[in-house]
């Protein structure tokens, strides 16, 4: 079942390589299996990330989109195609992403409800100043990044980028969320966000 795709504790997305337009992701259970597939559509102005149930792309189960021209304080909107529900939204914060990544969480009713922030600003800093040194822009990917959700107060999931220079991987982990309060739907579209708009300096 689709709603059995949203349920597992942790995650593991990886980008799918030997691609030459577009972005793609599968997103992994803890055992191993690909239980969910993105992609994103090519050419577009606007950001349009489509999660699917497998590669085939036949059920599509969430979409991610901004109604705005590619802008990196952009909001994207997450919804659930099957029923036309509402999940929620994720925002950059623009210039204050400029040092160190932060997204706002969003409710149903564009109300914000959460942050996701990446760990350090020194070590955010040193993986920005390093993109921009001739022939050293390799080693960003050598300093993983590590995000943390929270919502309140209480954290309630994890995004840490496994160590690999060439394949860009994400742990995602809501075990801290015992109360169930984030939405693993949001959840992952940020997971994916992270790894498709984020990505994009490492």
């Amino acid at each position: 079942m689709t709603s059995e795709r949203f349920a597992h504790p942790t995650y593991m997305v990886r980008q799918k390589i030997l691609r030459l337009f577009g972005g793609a992701f599968q997103v992994f259970a803890p055992n191993g299996e690909v239980v969910l597939y993105s992609e994103m559509k090519r050419f577009k102005l606007r950001e349009d990330i489509r999660l699917y149930t497998a590669e085939d792309m036949q059920h599509e189960v969430l979409t991610i989109k901004t109604a705005q021209i590619i802008d990196f304080a952009a909001a994207y909107e997450v919804m659930d195609p099957t029923t036309g529900e509402r999940v929620g939204a994720l925002k950059r914060k623009g210039f204050k992403s400029l040092l160190k990544d932060e997204w706002i969480v969003m409710d149903t009713m564009d109300q914000e409800i959460g942050r996701i922030r990446e760990d350090r600003m020194a070590l955010a800093v040193l993986r920005r100043v390093l993109n921009f040194v001739p022939y050293l822009d390799i080693l960003p990917n050598l300093i993983p990044q590590k995000y943390h959700a929270t919502l309140g107060e209480a954290e309630v999931c994890t995004f840490s980028q496994n160590f690999n220079p060439f394949v860009m991987k994400l742990d995602v982990d809501f075990t801290p969320d015992t109360a169930a309060a984030l939405d693993r739907r949001l959840g992952l579209a940020a997971a994916i966000l992270l790894c498709a708009i984020e990505g994009r300096q490492w």
